[in-house]
């Protein structure tokens, strides 16, 4: 049962540890080793692995995670180029990083220990295939760490020595999560919270979205009293609770509605401002949301989605945030919407970009088009917040 209930855990949630190295240097065996499952494809031939590979696992002592295996960096020729870029765009979604290498340090694999401490990335280094060695100098090893500035594991994945050690080193590098509850300081022990949950067409029948999920299980996990209703029995639910919720959580598209009901000492957040501080940067968001006070006609809004959905009747991010601006600043402004994992490297045309709560995304990945967003000077807020700010409700909104 633990063991289903780790290969459930969403992988936005997960930590992830992407592989890079030369080709052939073992990546995927090494992957499959870890794992214990023939998960990516193993051959002599070079450049096997062509796109980036996940496997969600439990690995401890590391928890649930996400394992990458990556094209070989010194791919070449025009396909080759496409491989190494696509394995440069891992590097954004990675908690963790292992170098893998077969002991002649190269400047390849130099370079890419750079683009991993210029992203703050914890790595490790693997000196792999050791089983084929007579001996591991110990003299190999400092110059490898020296030159490559992590620590270097010698390791074998067909044999499984120093697999161990490579674990404990990765549990080492861990970092330290932005936002461990996603409720954060809204709510404490004996609270009780009312959740209030549309059930539209966005809301398959039978389902709940993964934000409402897991802001369920953050309140169970703190011991909090949940009460879920929907819009049109909020007033019926608040009759039945002898006091005041400490905390309303809501669907951001409803915010105006439970704003008016809810009781004067009961905070109001919604489920994608929780996101926005569990995922990325809610004061970031917050401030950026007052670039929609400078829109015009002739202004260019992009909106970003992380899911890559098959859209619906009233898509809050295609059809309802952009009307909502229309409505404000005209109908001749210019909104683009990208999905998944398509984000224009060049964002400068933009005057705002809005993004998704993220739970599909892992925390870094979201930070990631954070940092894309400040360091072109383009301001980036999410769905919540801009709806908030839209109807002249931020104020009232608590952060977590």
């Amino acid at each position: 049962m633990v063991e289903q209930a780790f290969s459930r855990a969403p992988r936005g949630e997960r930590l992830h540890i992407a592989l890079f190295g030369k080709r052939n240097a073992g990546k995927s065996s090494l992957i499959n080793a870890l794992t214990g499952q023939q998960i990516a494809l193993v051959s002599d031939v070079p450049g096997t692995t062509t796109d980036p590979v996940m496997k969600s696992m439990e690995i401890l002592p590391l928890g649930p995670c996400v394992l990458i295996d990556t094209a070989g960096f010194d791919d070449s020729g025009k396909i080759g180029d496409l491989r190494t870029g696509r394995t440069r765009e891992v590097i954004k979604q990675t908690d963790i990083a292992i170098i893998v290498t077969e002991g002649n340090v190269l400047d390849d694999e130099i370079a890419w220990a750079g683009l991993l401490k210029q992203a703050n990335i914890p790595y490790a280094a693997v000196l792999n295939k050791v089983d084929l060695m007579q001996e591991v100098p110990s003299t190999l090893l400092t110059d490898m760490a020296k030159r490559l500035g992590c620590d270097v594991i010698p390791v074998s994945a067909m044999n499984g020595t120093g697999l161990d050690i490579l674990k404990k080193t990765l549990a080492g590098l861990m970092p330290e999560s932005g936002n461990q509850s996603l409720t954060g300081h809204l709510a404490q022990a004996g609270d009780t919270v009312l959740l209030v949950m549309p059930q539209d067409p966005q809301a398959p029948k039978g389902r709940l979205i993964l934000p409402q999920v897991q802001t369920l299980r953050d309140l169970m996990d703190k011991r909090c009293i949940a009460i879920c209703c929907t819009t049109e029995d909020i007033d019926q639910t608040l009759t039945t609770l002898r006091e005041s919720p400490q905390l309303i959580i809501t669907d951001s598209q409803v915010f105006d509605i439970v704003e008016q009901k809810k009781p004067a000492e009961s905070k109001l957040t919604s489920f994608s401002v929780l996101m926005a501080a569990h995922k990325g940067d809610i004061q970031y968001f917050v401030e950026s949301a007052t670039a929609i006070n400078r829109l015009t006609e002739q202004s260019r809004v992009l909106i970003a989605e992380a899911c890559t959905h098959a859209p619906l009747a009233e898509d809050i991010g295609r059809e309802k945030i952009p009307r909502l601006l229309r409505q404000r600043v005209g109908q001749g402004l210019t909104v683009d919407i990208v999905a998944g994992k398509d984000f224009p490297n060049d964002l400068t045309g933009y005057d705002l970009v809005i993004h998704c709560g993220g739970c599909m995304f892992n925390r870094k990945f979201m930070l990631s088009r954070v940092d894309q967003c400040r360091a072109q000077g383009v301001p980036m807020t999410n769905y919540g917040i801009t709806i908030a700010h839209v109807k002249g409700i931020i104020g009232k909104v608590s952060l977590p």
